[in-house]
């Protein structure tokens, strides 16, 4: 890898490691969609992650030191994906990129509700989320606040409402 660089720069160092179509997505979805085990990311991803491409991502952003693997303890084929303390301080690096995405490009609503929440939040949002992050990846106490459930709260009643709307 050392001999690949082009430059010291931090951006594109950042992006060497997460600049590829996937990598974020991936995190993405483990971070928000708390999306653990190989399945579960390759199935549920609104993207339509194709096997071998997201085997080649988990595979980059466990040698990025961005996830960790481990055995699933319920099921002996299964490993459990964690984020990583780098991976959790992507945090105000996704909720800007989510508040840009909501401001110039045509997202749908039910999948910008999260952005706009993060974006109103602000860093004692992210911060939260990121204690709360630490806590389910990383075996840190468990805060009061729960951003994960005020996240997913906040979809479904989107979702509730898109579908009274339209049924």
């Amino acid at each position: 890898m050392e001999g690949m660089r082009r430059s010291g720069c931090p951006i594109n160092l950042a992006l060497e490691v997460l600049g590829d179509r996937w990598s974020l997505i991936v995190i993405r979805d483990v971070m928000f969609g708390n999306r653990r085990h190989y399945r579960e990311l390759l199935n549920q991803s609104e993207e339509g992650i194709a096997s071998n491409i997201l085997a080649a991502r988990l595979k980059h952003l466990l040698e990025a030191g961005l996830l960790s693997k481990r055995d699933d303890p319920r099921h002996r084929q299964k490993s459990i994906y964690s984020l990583t303390e780098p991976a959790i301080q992507l945090v105000p690096l996704l909720a800007q990129m989510g508040a840009w995405g909501v401001r110039h490009t045509p997202v749908s609503e039910e999948l910008a509700i999260r952005a706009r929440l993060l974006a109103q939040g602000g860093p004692s949002l992210w911060e939260a989320f990121m204690e709360e992050l630490r806590a389910v990846h990383l075996g840190a106490p468990a805060p009061a606040r729960s951003v994960l459930a005020e996240l997913q709260a906040a979809f479904e009643k989107t979702l509730r409402v898109r579908s009274g709307v339209a049924g």
